[in-house]
């Protein structure tokens, strides 16, 4: 089985299936596509062809492609059990993608690159860094709130799941805005826990192959 990850280094739905796929010590490639360059390749009609979304992540398994970064997750989950990434229990594992539905469909898709592109073409781009710093920190207030109800070590007790995945990146995105975590003790203190994680550290932006040079781990 070969897979091919279709990524770009600071996407963080990219971040969210790459830390999966360290986590679970699985062998793939990586297939830049620069959102930036070119007007944006994931734009291109071949690219198209791939994700019909024009989005990344896309995984490539074989002859097949995968888009939307939990349904990746979730087939990883099925083809390679172990190390889990969801609870044992039905109720368990649907707390946990509470929490990867909050950031995947409540803060990211507000924030994302196409959004802030409109803003900061239609209103310029003090608008747009302030509403992208609006929308995580309405989406932090709650998720901060269920973590205290949920987590222990990590997000959801003491394994990391896929709440981490999609936490870890969100918090990158949250600081390139401006925002400060010290209203988020929750969220501030996992994330402390996870920065020195091997996994977390290979799938963070600065240590893909398409990270600019200047920026670079």
């Amino acid at each position: 089985m070969q897979m091919t990850l279709y990524s770009y280094f600071r996407s963080s739905c990219s971040w969210r299936v790459r830390a999966a796929l360290s986590l679970k010590g699985l062998d793939y490639e990586i297939e830049a596509v620069n959102l930036i360059k070119d007007g944006g390749q994931q734009l291109s009609e071949d690219y198209k062809k791939i994700n019909l979304m024009a989005q990344v992540p896309a995984l490539k398994v074989d002859d097949t492609v995968i888009t939307q970064s939990l349904s990746i997750m979730e087939y990883l989950e099925e083809i390679c059990p172990e190390p889990s990434l969801l609870p044992k229990t039905a109720l368990e594992r649907a707390k946990v993608r509470e929490i990867c539905l909050i950031i995947g469909s409540g803060i990211q898709p507000l924030q994302n690159l196409s959004v802030l592109q409109y803003i900061a073409k239609n209103e310029g781009n003090e608008k747009k860094l302030e509403w992208a710093k609006h929308v995580i920190e309405k989406g932090f207030e709650a998720l901060e709130k269920l973590l205290v109800s949920c987590s222990g070590k990590y997000c959801f007790g003491d394994s990391i799941t896929f709440a981490d995945c999609f936490l870890v990146p969100q918090i990158y995105n949250a600081k390139r805005f401006g925002v400060t975590l010290d209203r988020f003790p929750t969220i501030e203190r996992i994330d402390a826990t996870l920065k020195d994680h091997q996994a977390f550290i290979a799938s963070h932006p600065s240590n893909q192959p398409d990270c600019p040079s200047d920026i670079k781990a």
